[in-house]
């Protein structure tokens, strides 16, 4: 008989469940909080106290500033105190994973009303930056003081400088062979022959060539016998590509919607908006609008300088900002026009229509983008989005990585790569 030595009563066994049971009692005290301890039973350590403390704070501080510490006290805080709030800033960073920290600052923003904190060079400072921190310091630009202001552009250029660093070679790299097979000539050069589709287009012309044999199937001259007849493509239409990047060959114009609601749009969209007008091959335009229109192209060179160009918030009025983009079009069929918008119109709904239409009449590529950001989908007007579809340029969010592949897609003019799960109804 073989004896089992994975019985209950097996010591190791044993530890291992009960340290199972342990980490099982700790989240589930980490996630009940203080009022939990008798019916968990389960103490904290120090450290687990420290971040169950800067939960605390933030998340049951009853309104008030975070800065309680410790895992007892769970409605303490100690008011609006900056010192305090540089603290716990310094805590979850200790304590928590860059992404939740960014995730908890996002809320003590908005739950506790941190924002007139983040106009002190201290607390810009303590922060983790990311794209919704931007966001939140374009909305306190106007209110800001010349004492801050250099501190939020070195953290707004740490999050561009990351996000150029992420996106710049893969826009540059699909836009460019976009831009080379949108650039179709009728007599290529011999380096810009596609060979592979020459040949496909010109099999119709195989021809099949005689053998070395004579006609009476004798061998040649040196006795050997003859061979079959090889054939060849007689290539009757070249088919090739220019080089887009000798020449301007698109104009692109991203026309943003600047609303409080589309905060990570606006930083994503200045973003890209550099990289594309870093590309020779395109004339790149950047306006942004609200109930008025900025044209900020001649900042392109620095996304920083448009991001501090933009002022979020304030109303919308979409066919303003379109009359103004489509008065600055030219070539008509050479030209892409990308609005980002969750369509909440404030102006004149039937206009604003008109001007999509008349510009895809016109030979126009125009793309509609509910939201550029990882945020998921977005709230939007699904009247107008049904509407636009209908004239043939649905509107879908786009994530920054799907950025390229759209724009590929709009500049060869061939269907857009719509997510199912966004077409609107």
């Amino acid at each position: 008989m073989t004896r089992n030595t994975h019985t209950a009563e097996d010591p190791d066994t044993r530890a291992q469940t009960e340290g199972a049971d342990a980490e099982r009692l700790r989240r589930w005290r980490m996630v009940l909080g203080a009022d939990s301890a008798e019916s968990t039973g389960h103490t904290l350590t120090a450290r687990d106290a420290a971040m169950d403390g800067a939960l605390t704070a933030l998340y049951e501080s009853g309104g008030r500033q975070p800065g309680g510490r410790g895992g007892s006290g769970r409605s303490a805080g100690l008011g609006a105190s900056a010192p305090s709030v540089a603290r716990w800033l310094g805590d979850i960073r200790t304590y928590f994973p860059s992404s939740v920290v960014q995730v908890m600052q996002r809320d003590a923003i908005d739950r506790l009303g941190l924002s007139a904190l983040l106009l002190e060079p201290e607390m810009l400072e303590a922060v983790e930056a990311d794209v919704h921190l931007v966001g939140t310091l374009l909305s306190l630009n106007k209110v800001m003081p010349e004492t801050t202001k250099e501190t939020a552009r070195a953290v707004v250029r740490k999050v561009v400088e990351k996000l150029e660093s992420r996106l710049t070679t893969r826009t540059r790299t699909a836009l460019t062979g976009a831009l080379d097979r949108s650039a179709k000539v009728s007599r290529p050069r011999h380096h810009d022959i596609d060979w592979n589709r020459t040949i496909r287009a010109n099999l119709k012309n195989y021809l099949t060539l005689p053998g070395e044999a004579g006609e009476d199937g004798e061998g040649g001259e040196d006795g050997r016998a003859g061979t079959a007849g090889t054939g060849t493509v007689v290539p009757e239409r070249l088919i090739g590509y220019g080089r887009a990047a000798q020449s301007v060959r698109k104009d692109v114009i991203l026309c943003i919607d600047q609303s409080g609601s589309m905060a990570a749009s606006v930083v994503y969209a200045s973003v890209f908006g550099a990289v594309l007008a870093s590309m020779r091959a395109l004339r790149t335009r950047l306006v942004v609008f609200d109930t008025a229109v900025v044209d900020l192209t001649d900042q392109l060179d620095d996304p920083v300088d448009v991001l501090f160009g933009t002022q979020l918030g304030g109303g919308t009025d979409i066919n303003r900002a379109l009359a103004y983009c489509q008065s600055r079009i030219t070539r008509p069929a050479d030209t892409v026009v990308v609005l980002i918008s969750d369509l909440y119109e404030g102006g004149i709904r039937d206009e604003m229509l008109k001007r999509v239409a008349a510009m895809k009449s016109s030979g126009v590529q125009f793309v509609t983008l509910l939201a550029l950001s990882d945020e998921g989908a977005p709230a939007y007007d699904r009247d107008h989005a049904t509407a636009l579809a209908a004239l043939g340029a649905p509107a879908f969010a786009c994530t920054p990585d799907l950025f390229p592949e759209v724009m590929a897609a709009a500049i060869e003019k061939r269907p857009l790569p719509v997510p199912d799960r966004e077409a609107p109804a």
